[in-house]
């Protein structure tokens, strides 16, 4: 074996390498970052987000707040590796899917957390804002979550 083929050899496994490390790594923190929304939707699962824009039928309100929530995701080295061949051939790419629904679940997270802190269970009026940030090598998503927390809600009382 001569050294061409040892150089040609090592010029692939520096392209491997990353790549493979980019997709174990993207992974794991993929996983563990759905495990991490799974239990805080289930511990936030008491706080209701409603689109509509007025206050359900009885339910009344001892006041309103703002609340938002936003979350900057990234996409790993290897999902924009293999989006360049995506935007060859055309299609659909789930991986970029992921990462928009990881964003979206994460800000109405945080939505719900700053409402449960003000005192609120409910919150009315919950619209997202996407943004993409440009400039980086690597495709990132700013998702914003906003709504209006009823704070001191009760449900109405029986006529006696």
């Amino acid at each position: 074996m001569n050294l061409h083929f040892w150089l040609e050899t090592f010029n692939l496994w520096v392209v491997l390498v990353p790549l493979l490390l980019g997709y174990g790594v993207g992974r794991w923190l993929e996983r563990r970052h759905y495990r991490s929304i799974r239990e805080r939707e289930q511990a936030l699962r008491h706080v209701l987000a409603l689109s509509t824009r007025y206050v359900p039928e009885g339910v009344v309100a001892g006041s309103a707040q703002l609340v938002t929530g936003g979350v900057v995701i990234s996409s790993d080295y290897f999902k924009t590796f293999v989006a360049g061949f995506r935007k060859f051939f055309g299609g659909r790419f789930r991986g970029y899917e992921t990462l928009l629904e990881r964003a979206r679940r994460e800000a109405l997270l945080r939505l719900k957390a700053q409402a449960e802190a003000a005192g609120s269970t409910l919150v009315i009026g919950v619209r997202f804002q996407s943004t993409t940030i440009a400039g980086s090598a690597t495709p990132s998503v700013e998702i914003m979550a906003f709504g209006t927390a009823l704070i001191g809600t009760r449900p109405p009382t029986p006529a006696a």
